[in-house]
């Protein structure tokens, strides 16, 4: 008698062919520093490890987690280049490998690559500097003080120089929203703000020299700031929210091959 085949067994001839051919291999096991880094971010995420906090000598890790010494070492180089921790050779006291605070450049360089990559599209990042840039103006308005309107009006002047290049005014165009951000008081929204700014500095820049009428494109820039400024430090949160909405959703729509937002 001859086994009839199920209706699972039989499908048409490429699919059974597409899997005659697929390239199986073995399911690899995680990579050993791999696993130390899992187990040092459990650490942290759990609180036993804190910014300041000293790791303990390689050996000694590599003994309480029973893995090699290499393994160790390689994770440590990847959280270091992450800016999770730092390494300070020598002896004494100030020597070892430190947990530290991520730095605002570590989150900029992680969002930059992402960008480069495609992973978020250029799209997706300017509606996310809308939501976040509109809360930062916002907060500005109900607490910048004097020293963060200084610096909103240094910026202003640096950009408003009728010499400045493209290159200068897109660099005091970031540093201005990253103020701004600064200036409402949340240090993450700042970073953030800063990161994407930073993700978005090559793509605005080509963008910039694309435009052929300069002048108008900067005036309406140099306008659009003022006017935020203004609605800073005059107080008015929903004012500035709407005028940096606004001055975002123009800009990109202004710059060849930035998308609308």
């Amino acid at each position: 008698m001859v086994d009839t085949p199920n209706a699972d067994e039989v499908g048409p001839l490429s699919v059974r062919a597409a899997c005659a051919d697929a390239a199986w291999r073995p399911v690899t096991r995680a990579s050993t520093h791999e696993l130390v880094i899992d187990a040092i971010e459990d650490q942290i995420m759990s609180g036993t490890l804190t910014v300041g906090d000293l790791l303990p000598p390689e050996r000694e890790l590599a003994a309480r987690l029973q893995v090699s010494r290499a393994g160790v070492r390689e994770a440590i180089r990847v959280l270091e280049g992450h800016g999770v921790l730092r390494s300070d050779v020598g002896s004494g006291r100030g020597a070892g490998t430190f947990v530290a605070a991520l730095p605002s450049a570590a989150l900029e360089r992680f969002l930059r690559l992402h960008v480069a990559l495609s992973n978020f599209r250029i799209q997706e990042v300017v509606e996310a500097r809308i939501m976040l840039e509109q809360a930062s103006a916002a907060l500005a308005a109900e607490r910048a003080d004097a020293d963060a309107l200084a610096e909103l009006e240094r910026l202003l002047a640096v950009m408003d120089d009728p010499e400045v290049s493209r290159e200068a005014f897109n660099d005091a165009d970031t540093a201005f929203h990253v103020a701004i951000a600064r200036a409402g008081g949340n240090s993450l929204f700042s970073d953030m703000t800063g990161a994407i700014r930073g993700s978005l500095r090559v793509p605005i820049l080509a963008a910039f020299t694309k435009v052929t009428d300069w002048e108008t494109m900067v005036q309406s820039l140099r306008a659009q700031h003022r006017g935020i400024l203004e609605a800073i430090s005059s107080g008015q949160p929903e004012e500035a929210r709407r005028r940096t909405a606004e001055h975002i959703r123009s800009a990109s729509a202004a710059l060849p091959d930035m998308p609308e937002a």
